[in-house]
């Protein structure tokens, strides 16, 4: 009996070194490869400080970021302030005091922001931008050209009316996007006066495709006419998402709806013959999130990069997508060539 256990251990023995030979064991990570994530080198941590995180092209926008700092060794953190400023720049204290490698800031403000900003850079801690209105010197901000993309989607809108007819705007104050996107709309209100404003209307809140929806519902009772209303234009993908959606219900399909911003979802509204949304002017969101976490490596391996980084919108329209399968954002440059260049 006694030989038979020892026999028994002996054995056990073996399969526990061979296990730990063969990686069967656990064993401490020493952090990713890459650039700034070499064997044997942390990883660096990097943090996207997000005013709010609604919709596919939030979604997209984040997961370009992530995929940037992945390939690039290292660890990304999400800070979301649900629409809220002062939560927001409680969450870019946090990154800074948390002695973060790289803070990113989506949509914030100088005025909830500022402060925090300066002192991340004060900590020598790499910042990047994108659609902030913070200015500071050394302090790259990723943006897309809003009042290029207001002008697309606008002009597009007074070709397909013959420059006149009553318009429904959806925009919301406070985001430096859309501060820019109204200066153009303004401009085009002057350049066409036979295009009439009836109605506006527009909030950001965690549930903006619904709330923009209900806000449309009402708009289209108080014109119920076919004529009372020509077009919709939405200064965002969430706007025109519940817009198209409540158009397409009320069966006021001969209301046209034209956009900034799109995500896979608002493809497939847009590929629905059933839907009235029959143009956008865009910048690919997971894109605009790799070039902001390519633009804070750089910064952190000591690159020079410049203050400002545009991106160039694209107008994409339904005529330019196909009417026998439906498409993702990755198939997009086949059917529309600038895409993603």
């Amino acid at each position: 009996m006694k030989k038979k256990f020892s026999l028994i251990g002996s054995l056990i023995l073996s399969v526990s070194l061979l296990l730990t030979a063969c990686g069967g064991g656990n064993s401490a990570s020493s952090g990713n490869g890459g650039a700034g994530g070499g064997s044997g080198e942390k990883a660096k941590r990097i943090a996207l400080v997000m005013r709010q995180n609604v919709g596919t092209f939030s979604a997209q926008y984040i997961a370009g970021v992530k995929a940037e700092v992945e390939k690039n060794g290292g660890e990304l953190t999400v800070f979301n302030a649900d629409t809220d400023l002062s939560k927001m720049a409680s969450n870019l204290d946090a990154a800074v005091n948390q002695r973060f490698d790289g803070i990113l800031i989506d949509h914030g403000t100088a005025e909830a922001l500022q402060q925090g900003a300066e002192k991340a850079v004060k900590q020598n801690i790499p910042l990047v931008l994108f659609d902030t209105d913070i200015k500071l010197p050394g302090v790259p901000v990723v943006e897309q050209d809003d009042q290029k993309l207001a002008e697309l989607s606008l002009e597009k809108l007074a070709e397909d009316t013959g420059g006149k007819g009553n318009i429904v705007k959806i925009w919301v104050a406070g985001f430096a996007p859309m501060e820019k996107r109204q200066i153009t709309y303004e401009a085009f209100l002057k350049k066409y006066p036979d295009i009439k404003e009836v109605a506006a209307f527009g909030s950001a809140t965690n549930n903006t495709a619904l709330d923009t929806q209900s806000q449309m519902e009402a708009i289209l009772k108080k014109y119920p006419n076919k004529g009372d209303i020509t077009a919709v234009w939405a200064s965002w993908d969430e706007f025109a998402k519940g817009a198209t959606r409540a158009i397409q219900q009320a069966g006021r399909t001969e209301i046209k709806v034209y956009s900034i911003d799109l995500s896979d979802e608002d493809l497939q509204l847009m590929q629905d013959p059933s839907t009235s949304w029959v143009a956008t002017a865009a910048v690919d969101p997971g894109n605009i999130g790799r070039i902001q976490a390519q633009t804070v490596f750089k910064k952190i391996n000591g690159e020079q990069v410049p203050d400002s980084v545009k991106l160039n919108p694209v107008l994409v329209k339904r005529d330019d997508l196909p009417t026998d399968k439906k498409i993702t954002m990755g198939d997009l440059s086949q059917y529309v060539k600038e895409w993603g260049k």
